[in-house]
């Protein structure tokens, strides 16, 4: 590097750490001024009950579906005052379907291992993300000109854990047209996150995060095409997946991914329990993982990266993210022999840029006609005059997406050819480190929680997840309790291709260790 780009860098770097000291400080004053609203405590333990927990004790009728339905009910109206993480739902189809489901288990002949083989969920609600289809339900991916359409049949996703026994509940909140890490739109406004609710819940399955932080239901459904369950998953303290590209169907889902999109997009399970993340995928996944092959965790090869390199754009990794790291590597090295080896991979630093070009993919329609519901394409200049006066229908952060989009590089030339070069490389550099063995621990965002509104100075922070999407490698979700100001913290471990149980095993592993999700707050 010349000695005039690693000045820019160093110019760079120190005014993205200016910009962050200042917005933190402003931002601070600010909802110290307006104040926080209180978190419903939990009251009811059965709310702390992993997922498969509760469907074994339905199928051995120690529980009816009934009450656990209604136990989830009553949750959801005393947090959504609060959270607007709920954006529709379905109480008494839900109350119906369960009690079938106990008149269908105060009848039947089958063993509860007869039943668990059959419908492992048998009678457990779930909820998922307003752009995954629930047939009758909300179905808007926030977007203001789809705010009146309704799932017209189960996503694929839907279906399979209908199939399982689960009833679905609630639909959840996101961010316009899924693409920002603050789940805000004009359709059904912001939703607030459980620990603090001056901050955000991320992106764009903040809302499904929101719920299962804050005990609404046991087990929920997200969907990741630039960490859109991960990053949720880590501001709000529980476990996801996004899986190895192609492994879990995402047919049913808004906007409808492109068949080059389709490798970037995983839809996979979100829930507080690490327990419940293997039982999810064996049901959703329609390709052979092998997911009951026992991992040995002393034969893994583990790697990891504390920060991606110093890309000037993205915030610098929090200290004590860092610092949680350290601490599963030592544990890893002491429980079980393992030698974590620290790398550097330099092409994570164009992470950003990389994943901007992998997007913009000719023949595809573009951001503008997105926001138009795929039906023609909005005036972005008309728009943006339109937001400064309130009259836009838009979110400020989805026109400022649309522009970004026709200002960044576009295909055809020189540097997009370069950048999808650069991921082919990365790719193969990853997989070939990675293998059948081997696991990648990575930050999965550089700060905890950041207040409403503040991800706009901070833009590009999402790049430590969006790269893994563009790889197509599974990455697990991993929370490891809370910050020093009560936000939750964790990080991302990565796989090789159709590894999805070594990250899902390290999940396990890792809660046993340190806890897992940390209950905003419990009253019993």
């Amino acid at each position: 590097m010349s000695w005039w780009k690693q000045a820019r860098a160093k110019w760079l770097s120190f005014l993205r750490r200016l910009v962050d000291l200042l917005s933190g400080i402003l931002f601070r004053a600010t909802y110290a001024i307006k104040g926080r609203t209180a978190m419903p405590p939990i009251k009811n333990l059965l709310l702390l009950e992993p997922a498969t927990s509760i469907a074994a004790k339905i199928r051995s009728r120690k529980l009816t579906s009934e009450e656990v339905v209604k136990a989830f009910i009553n949750r959801i109206e005393e947090i959504n005052p609060v959270l607007n993480c709920v954006v529709d739902h379905r109480f008494e189809e839900a109350l119906e379907e369960a009690r079938a489901v106990d008149r269908m288990l105060a009848t039947t002949k089958k063993t509860p291992e007869e039943i668990l083989k059959e419908t492992p969920f048998l009678g457990v609600p779930f909820s998922t993300k307003d752009a995954i289809m629930v047939e009758g339900m909300s179905f808007t991916a926030g977007l203001h000109c789809r705010k009146h359409i309704r799932g017209s049949e189960d996503a694929e996703t839907v279906a399979r854990l209908r199939k399982a026994g689960a009833i679905p509940l609630a639909i959840t909140n996101t961010s316009e047209v899924c693409m920002w890490w603050e789940s805000h739109n004009r359709v059904h406004g912001r939703t607030n996150n459980p620990y603090d609710t001056s901050r955000i819940v991320g992106g764009s399955s903040g809302g499904e995060a929101c719920i299962q932080a804050a005990a609404g239901t046991p087990m929920g459904l997200g969907s990741d095409i630039g960490g859109s369950i991960r990053m949720p998953c880590f501001f709000n303290g529980i476990f996801g997946h996004k899986p190895t590209r192609g492994t879990i169907s995402n047919h049913g889902e808004w906007p409808v991914a492109s068949e080059t999109h389709e490798t970037y997009l995983g839809t996979g399970p979100m829930c507080k329990f690490a327990t419940d993340l293997l039982p999810m995928v064996k049901v959703l996944a329609h390709r052979d993982l092998q997911l009951d092959r026992k991992v040995e965790l002393r034969r893994l090869r583990i790697y990891y990266m504390e920060d991606d390199g110093g890309n000037p754009h993205v915030s610098p990794v929090d200290a004590e993210i860092k610092q949680s790291m350290r601490k599963v590597l030592d544990y890893l090295a002491q429980a079980h022999g393992l030698k974590p080896t620290k790398i550097d991979l330099p092409r994570l630093r164009r992470a950003v840029s990389i994943w901007l070009a992998k997007m913009n993919i000719v023949g595809t329609p573009d951001f503008c006609q997105q926001l138009a519901n795929c039906e023609g394409s909005i005036n972005l200049g008309w728009e943006l005059m339109k937001w400064t006066v309130g009259q836009s229908n838009h979110t400020f952060i989805a026109l400022m997406t649309a522009l970004t989009e026709k200002m960044g590089v576009q295909p055809g030339t020189p540097g997009y050819d370069r950048l999808f070069s650069m991921c082919q490389e990365l790719h193969d550099e990853m997989q070939a480190l990675l293998g059948e063995e081997g696991v990648f621990f990575y930050p999965t965002h550089p700060t905890p929680a950041p207040y409403h509104n503040e991800p706009v100075l901070r833009p590009f922070n999402f790049s430590y997840t969006a790269i893994i999407n563009v790889l197509g490698f599974p990455a697990t979700a991993i929370p490891l309790g809370l910050s020093s100001n009560g936000l939750p913290i964790g990080l991302q471990v990565v796989g090789g291709l159709h590894q999805d149980r070594l990250t899902l095993a390290m999940a396990v592993e890792l809660e046993k260790a340190f806890g897992g999700w940390v209950p905003p707050k419990i009253e019993v």
